[in-house]
């Protein structure tokens, strides 16, 4: 879960979002939690607050909606008190599903359905549509950079091709045995 995690977290952080992630929340008097949020996400100026849970799909449905749900409500319980005094500030609340298939649902738990393959798409997309001069993106964000140069590999390559003046020599496997002393 932490590769999707820090995929999230990095992609909001680029976009100019505070992130926090495996962000607890519901401090009950005996020092215990009631959940753990795993990444939430808000621009101030947009005032757009984002709670993804990335999940796989090793839990049966039933199982899979209940886990959400108590994330998702939590999430609506708690994460207001957080970013500003607006008490009925809009969550945008997602489960990212890393299913090979379309999901069946578009919801659940209370939550928007996304599949990992789209959000993938979306950033990939998003770096093609700036092109080759697009600003390289920082270090601090490997995931998404590596998505960047994935998306500068898709780009048409140059006209041409760099000749080498001569055909490719075989390589053949080197035999120690087969080695001259002299």
């Amino acid at each position: 879960m932490d590769y999707l995690e820090n995929l999230v977290r990095e992609w909001y952080e680029l976009q100019g979002y505070f992130v926090r992630q495996a962000l607890w929340v519901g401090l009950g008097p005996d020092g215990s939690y009631e959940c753990e949020l795993d990444v939430v996400a808000f621009h101030p100026l947009h005032r757009h607050l984002v709670q993804v849970e990335p999940v796989f799909d090793l839990l049966p449905f039933a199982e899979r909606e209940a886990h959400l749900r108590t994330k998702f409500d939590a999430g609506k319980k708690y994460l207001h008190r957080l970013f500003g005094t607006t008490p009925r500030l809009h969550i945008e609340q997602i489960a990212l599903t890393a299913t090979p298939m379309a999901p069946t649902h578009s919801t659940i738990g209370g939550g928007h359905v996304m599949r990992l393959a789209a959000l993938v798409t979306d950033i990939v997309q998003h770096f093609e549509e700036l092109g080759p001069s697009g600003e390289p993106v920082s270090d601090q964000w490997p995931l998404i950079r590596t998505l960047q140069l994935a998306a500068m590999c898709r780009q048409p390559p140059l006209a041409g091709r760099l000749s080498l003046g001569y055909p490719p020599v075989a390589m053949r496997q080197f035999d120690p045995r087969s080695a001259d002393d002299s």
